[in-house]
């Protein structure tokens, strides 16, 4: 039986000759569609972790960029719901930067053994549903 990770991933392969960080914020965008934040970051997280153990690197799953990258696709997704995954990308540029996450967090605090295996607040600034107003 095919997990819906998997499915997610056959998906999300189907168009990309690679998996960079446009194909993971694709799967995760599409998780989030399908399953809602909540259920997406859990789906998400531990397919990745599953597919490091796989490929012989356990120590290249990160739960805090793991979630942190599913809760921002998710608010941009739910904030604006496009049916097209580029649109959705080209409306938000900022999710195709990989170091999106530093202007929330701290390279130190990402680094942190604690953000590698559990969920860590971004230390430098709050999510954008976190400020106020």
């Amino acid at each position: 039986m095919v997990s819906d990770f998997e499915q997610l991933m056959t998906e999300t392969l189907r168009t990309a000759d690679r998996f960079g960080h446009r194909e993971h914020v694709r799967l995760t965008w599409l998780a989030v569609r399908r399953h809602g934040v909540a259920t997406a970051i859990g789906l998400v997280s531990q397919g990745i972790q599953q597919t490091a153990r796989y490929a012989g690197a356990p120590q290249k799953y990160h739960a805090t960029v793991s979630r942190a990258w599913v809760e921002l696709v998710g608010h941009h997704a739910t904030e604006e719901p496009v049916e097209d995954f580029d649109a959705f990308a080209d409306r938000n540029p900022a999710l195709l930067d990989k170091r999106l996450l530093l202007r929330f967090y701290r390279s130190a605090t990402l680094a942190a053994p604690a953000a590698r295996t559990g969920w860590v607040e971004p230390d430098l600034a709050p999510f954008p549903w976190q400020e106020p107003g």
